[in-house]
């Protein structure tokens, strides 16, 4: 139990905040700032949205004697990424009318929206409403949106097991009416002291928690990257049931060996039926037994290697009254999206786009995407499904539809053809201008960087070899850049660490390579590598498997030895 004394902030925050509701509706009216109050900043987090201001002009405005200009970004709950045609023409409309402008497609398959001013928070979320979409529990301290492998390929599957995402996702939603009597006028609870939490509790998790669904042999949702996993195992064609994963989380902090992503660990196998209880028993041990007084200690990953796995399994067990059997054996081959027409077991066609770290725009002098879609959504029958990798599958498209879809998406610069292995391998977070957090670019540079590395990788015969390349303007890990081969973590404008050694598939950390470098030094460095790997690698071998065999950085499959290599281990690096 956490003394009171020394829990955060934050704890306290949500503690006085009746379930959620805080200031927020009386800071949506005060036209005098564009921000709300402090405390709430963070309670608004759960209802979907953070504040931001713009930093590319932070400065300018403080010399005008202005405040920044604050602005705030929603993220929707989209369980398992599939948004309806008639929906996606719905938030197009709110894109349009009440936003920056665009869409971004996240790492966790919903969309964001950037740029809302404050007078627009409560239009916008009315207005994703109407197409039955939500933001509850996007953000926060609460389970976020569940992933859902998109797996086109076993999509007669697909629709069984997606439903269970959404199962799970719908059970750990918050109990509390804040989100409708704020944002959608629901009437008030009198008496919120009445209103109960059965499983956050009056100040909800202690960080955020994250779920993700994955069907082998295909991992684009990382599960390893999760706080919890389900991983469907398929026999004869048809679900078992599923093998968890928990304590995954790709946050850490620069200097602190105390912090580091974690690979998730297996629990065994459960069946079908108890994967709400198995969630709630989960998440209701990481409510009691969480750090509450550091946050960077507060994810499920410190809390499962401080309790011991076996210890933290038998919570679990009693909480749930589910006994978990031996893990069913599975195997991944990749994590990264497979791009363009797959046929489905209907006759139906899936063509997944790729959609250069999931920015949704139309630019004045270049590819009109946002209204590409729009035109395939109103030629379209079927639905979109967003990828865990920031991309786009339309979905369901009748044969008869097939070429005119296509012909749209290579008009509108959504079908590039032209684009790289490696650039379609790659993944950045927003980073600048908008993250607060963010200490360097990654987002608006990693295209350009990208486009230095294709010249080396075309140079030594290497342009069809898939490299996944990840890139973050800091350690938090949005874009899960410790499950790549090469990745990129920002540490200063410009200066980035440089981590090898992912193995391609999501199922083995990188390790430090070189500290605090920038553009010309990371390609200097990786070079050398990327020649030595055309002449040496082994048939199939991927970059970093190779990297790891020989001895370039050794391989890492548990977060508590990111920070250290083995013994007698001497990199070449640093």
């Amino acid at each position: 139990m956490n003394d009171e004394k020394q829990l955060t902030e934050v704890e306290h925050i949500k503690a006085r905040s009746r379930h959620l509701r805080g200031t927020i509706e009386e800071g949506l009216q005060d036209r005098t700032t564009g921000a709300l109050p402090l405390d709430d900043t963070q309670l608004t987090k759960f209802h979907g949205f953070y504040q931001q201001d713009d930093r590319d002009i932070r400065d300018e405005r403080r010399h005008q004697k202005l405040e920044p200009l604050f602005s705030f970004m929603l993220r929707a709950r989209v369980p398992g990424g599939v948004i309806k045609a008639e929906q996606w023409k719905a938030i197009d409309t709110v894109a349009r009318e009440l936003t920056g402008g665009g869409l971004r497609l996240t790492t966790r398959q919903t969309f964001q929206y950037h740029g809302i001013l404050k007078h627009n928070v409560k239009p916008l979320i009315q207005g994703i409403n109407k197409a039955m979409i939500d933001s509850i529990a996007a953000c926060g301290d609460v389970n976020r949106n569940v992933l859902c492998n998109t797996n086109p390929v076993q999509s007669a599957l697909h629709k069984e097991i997606y439903d269970d995402a959404v199962a799970i996702s719908q059970h750990l939603l918050p109990s509390t009416a804040a989100y409708h009597e704020i944002w959608l006028d629901k009437e008030k609870i009198v008496n919120f002291e009445e209103e109960k939490e059965p499983i956050y509790g009056d100040t909800y998790l202690p960080r955020k928690f994250k779920i993700a669904v994955a069907i082998p042999p295909h991992n684009d949702v990382d599960v390893n990257g999760n706080d919890l996993s389900y991983v469907a195992i398929i026999e004869d064609g048809k679900l078992k049931g599923y093998n968890i994963l928990a304590g995954g989380g790709m946050g850490s902090t620069h200097g602190e060996t105390d912090t580091y992503p974690q690979i998730a660990k297996s629990l065994g196998f459960i069946a079908k039926k108890d994967i709400c209880k198995i969630a709630e028993a989960i998440v209701t041990t990481q409510r009691d037994f969480g750090d509450r007084t550091n946050r960077k200690h507060a994810r499920l990953k410190y809390t499962i290697d401080d309790l011991g796995t076996d210890v933290f399994k038998g919570h679990v067990e009693e909480r749930s009254g589910v006994k978990f059997a031996e893990e069913v054996p599975y195997e991944f081959t990749m994590h990264s999206d497979r791009f363009g027409w797959v046929e489905n077991a209907d006759g139906t066609w899936n063509l997944t786009l790729f959609i250069e770290h999931g920015r949704i725009t139309d630019k004045e002098d270049g590819p009109q995407m946002l209204t590409g879609l729009l035109k395939i959504a109103d030629l379209h029958g079927g639905d979109f499904r967003m990828t865990a990798t920031q991309n786009l599958i339309v979905a369901q498209v009748a044969k008869s539809k097939k070429a005119k879809v296509e012909k749209l998406a290579i008009e509108n610069g959504l079908l590039r053809k032209e684009a790289s292995v490696l650039r379609q391998n790659s993944m950045a977070c927003v980073a600048f201008p908008t993250c607060t957090l963010a200490m360097a670019e990654a987002e608006r540079y990693l295209p350009d960087l990208i486009g230095k590395l294709e010249v080396i990788v075309d140079k030594y015969g290497l342009s069809e070899q898939p490299i996944v390349v990840r890139m973050t303007g800091c350690p938090n890990g949005c874009a899960r850049p410790f499950l790549a081969e090469i990745a990129f973590v920002g540490k200063a404008p410009g200066k980035y660490n440089l981590y090898l050694g992912g193995d391609g598939k999501g199922t083995r950390l990188v390790k430090l390579y070189k500290e605090n470098i920038g553009e010309d030094e990371i390609l200097q460095t990786l070079e050398p590598l990327i020649e030595s790997y055309s002449n040496e690698r082994n048939k199939g071998e991927g970059f970093g498997d190779y990297l790891v065999r020989t001895d370039v950085v050794p391989a890492i499959y548990d977060g508590r030895d990111f920070h250290k290599n083995p013994e007698g281990f001497i990199s070449s690096g640093i």
